[in-house]
């Protein structure tokens, strides 16, 4: 056995790990990983490796099994029972469905709005109310950030704005502008209104430029911007 440790090589849908996993699905009582390792026809040490990358994915788990002698027990995997937690996703299909249900309603746009509110109400529940315009602007900021809308603030005398760089989203606003800028318009104020935040997003201009939408932020109602 000159095998090595590695996850790309080897036969079948998956390489050596698939290898690996596909022989424990197939058994039908737990193995070790000599069992393995004969089966296959792999370098312990190789099976251990995929074994623990297995176990880490939750595609597998140890089992202990008594021993007949003294000494310790002897550890056996078997597959996860239950789907594939690595399986392929389709959150595409998902999403496709809930803005097209949203698209059927008597207001779209506006139950659009409020979905994002909300949503973004519960996002920032966690969160600690910021003291100022300035830091509710820069935790809008990170959030945006970390969701993959790639903002920066646009300050001027007169002006108060975040650009969007980036729209997660991008291929579902081609055919549903109307009903995705509403969220992310209901995102960005529920993410400031349960902070209390002394301002507010007053609007969200998508596309702008090809690559820019901008969202348009003010004093919130009765508000001091500069608390």
């Amino acid at each position: 056995m000159t095998d090595t440790p590695s996850g790309g090589s080897g036969s079948g849908r998956g390489g050596r790990r698939g290898d690996v996993l596909a022989a424990l699905r197939s058994a039908d009582e737990p193995l070790s990983i000599l069992d393995l390792a004969d089966r296959l026809e792999l370098h312990p040490n190789t099976v251990r490796f995929h074994l623990d990358a297995l176990v880490g994915a939750h595609q597998a788990e140890r089992v202990t099994v008594p021993s007949a002698g003294r000494g310790r027990p002897a550890q056996m995997f078997r597959a996860h029972t239950g789907m594939d937690p690595a399986g392929p996703r389709n959150y595409r299909l998902l999403a496709d469905i809930l803005v097209a249900q949203l698209a059927t309603e008597s207001d779209p746009a506006g139950r659009a709005l409020s979905a994002g509110r909300d949503w973004g109400r519960r996002l920032a529940e966690s969160g600690e109310a910021p003291d100022s315009a300035t830091r509710a602007i820069d935790a809008l900021v990170l959030t945006l950030d970390e969701m993959g809308f790639e903002p920066d603030t646009d300050t001027g005398a007169d002006r108060e704005r975040i650009l969007l760089r980036h729209c997660p989203f991008l291929e579902m606003t081609a055919a549903r502008t109307a009903i995705v800028c509403p969220i992310h318009l209901g995102l960005m104020q529920g993410l400031l209104d349960p902070r209390h935040a002394p301002v507010t997003v007053d609007s969200l201009e998508p596309f702008v430029e090809p690559d820019l939408c901008v969202a348009h932020l003010s004093a919130g109602p009765g508000r001091d911007p500069n608390r």
